[in-house]
């Protein structure tokens, strides 16, 4: 399968203005310009044009997420139903998630013992940790 062409497209606005994001772009324009229409791309309903209500919206933005009994936010929560099945965690693009461990760390601390329903029940199911 190859990617849609609007992810070539989003690719090659990137590099065309690379060196001017990695040092100018702020979290909130890298979610706004890049990853919305990415995941439109894949098909994900990031705006809701559905109109589901929101127990059943596909991607849930500031999604609150439940950990050790204060409420975290993560940037997307993507569901099927009214199961969440991943979070994404955005960073602007000056962070270089490949040379700094703290990014993943900070998903592993917010997201790791993510308190789902869905989380939950695979825990009881588990006697390893996720």
């Amino acid at each position: 399968m190859t990617a849609p062409n609007a992810i070539h497209e989003l690719i090659a606005k990137f590099d065309q203005h690379r060196k001017e994001y990695q040092t100018h772009k702020n979290e909130t324009e890298l979610r706004r310009e890049f990853l919305d229409p990415f995941f439109v791309a894949l098909g994900w309903d990031v705006f809701n044009k559905k109109s589901y209500s929101g127990c059943f919206k596909e991607v849930l933005h500031e999604a609150s997420v439940e950990m050790e009994g204060r409420a975290k936010a993560a940037d997307y929560a993507f569901r099927v139903g009214d199961k969440t099945i991943f979070f994404v965690e955005a960073k602007k693009t000056s962070v270089n998630i490949g040379e700094n461990p703290e990014p993943a760390f900070q998903v592993q601390r917010t997201y790791g013992p993510a308190k789902t329903p869905q989380k939950k029940e695979m825990l009881a199911r588990q006697s390893e940790p996720i």
